[in-house]
């Protein structure tokens, strides 16, 4: 279902690729909280795009299946270069609730949940393919 665009739209998003692209979306979805804005299925079982937005519309992440391709060749699975050279942040009203429901969802937690010093408390975690994700409720933006 579509939700509603945010009165400014984020003009940077995150973009990511999966081995089991249709599990990490329902994974995302269910742990995360995301829901599911646009999700096109390719000839093979995977997913050729998808789009997963904030229930409140503030936010977006575009992800689909490794593919053998020109943009897929670039993209590299943090198992498959040790680490990851990029994070995604999320703000969140509520963190701990968040770091709940990361934990009972099997995210690894990297960082536990704290209060920073510039602000606000969040925590870091991995999905179950290794990206990195954190989040908090600092607000750069307030």
């Amino acid at each position: 279902m579509p939700q509603p665009a945010p009165a400014v739209r984020p003009s940077v998003i995150p973009c990511l690729r999966y081995r089991d692209a249709p599990q990490a979306i329902d994974w995302l979805c269910a742990t995360f909280g995301f829901q599911r804005q646009l999700v096109v299925a390719d000839e093979h079982g995977g997913i050729a795009h998808a789009q997963l937005a904030l229930a409140d519309g503030s936010g977006l992440v575009m992800l689909g299946s490794l593919h053998d391709n020109e943009y897929g060749r670039l993209m590299r699975q943090p198992d498959e270069i040790g680490g990851c050279t990029q994070s995604i942040y999320v703000v969140v009203k509520d963190a701990e609730a968040l770091y709940r429901a990361a934990v009972d969802g099997g995210a690894q937690i990297v960082i536990d949940i704290k209060d920073e010093d510039y602000g606000g408390q969040g925590f870091t975690c991995r999905d179950p393919e290794g990206h990195i994700w954190s989040f908090g409720t600092y607000d750069p933006w307030h």
